[in-house]
C-alpha cells in the first residue's frame, strides 16, 4: 500500500513529537499549513492547552502579497502576542513539513518579532 503525502508528513510529525514537549515556561510553537492559509499555535503540552494562536484567517489580519510574505507576517503577529503574554522562548515544531518556504518564513518572522527558538 502506497503512502500518501499527508501520511508521510504525519509519520514525520509523530517522530518529531516523540522528542519535543512544550511546558508552561518553554511552550511548543506548532505550525499547520494548508493550500491557502497558515496557522500557528503556542501549546503547553503538560497542561494540554493552547496558550496563543495566530493565523492568516484572523480578524484584523489583512495582507496582500504572496503566501511566503503572508506567513512571515503571521509569525510577526504571533511574536507580538507572545510578548504581551510574557513569552520570549519557544520550541519550534515544524509539523512534519520541510523547513523551507512558508514554514521558514513564519519562523523568521517570529524571530524578527522577538521570539527565540
Amino acid at each position: 500500500m502506497k503512502m500518501t503525502k499527508q501520511d508521510k508528513r504525519r509519520r514525520i510529525h509523530k517522530r518529531i513529537r516523540k522528542k519535543i514537549k512544550g511546558t508552561a515556561e518553554l511552550p511548543r510553537l506548532v505550525v499547520y499549513r494548508s493550500n491557502k492559509e497558515i496557522y500557528c499555535q503556542v501549546v503547553d503540552d503538560l497542561n494540554g492547552h493552547t496558550m496563543l494562536a495566530a493565523s492568516s484567517r484572523d480578524k484584523g489580519f489583512s495582507f496582500s502579497g504572496n503566501k511566503v510574505e503572508q506567513a512571515k507576517a503571521v509569525g510577526k503577529a504571533l511574536a507580538e502576542k507572545a510578548k504581551s503574554a510574557n513569552l520570549s522562548e519557544v520550541i519550534f515544531d515544524r509539523g512534519g513539513y520541510l523547513y523551507h518556504g512558508r514554514i521558514k518564513a513564519l519562523a523568521e518572522g517570529a524571530r524578527e518579532g522577538g521570539l527565540q527558538f
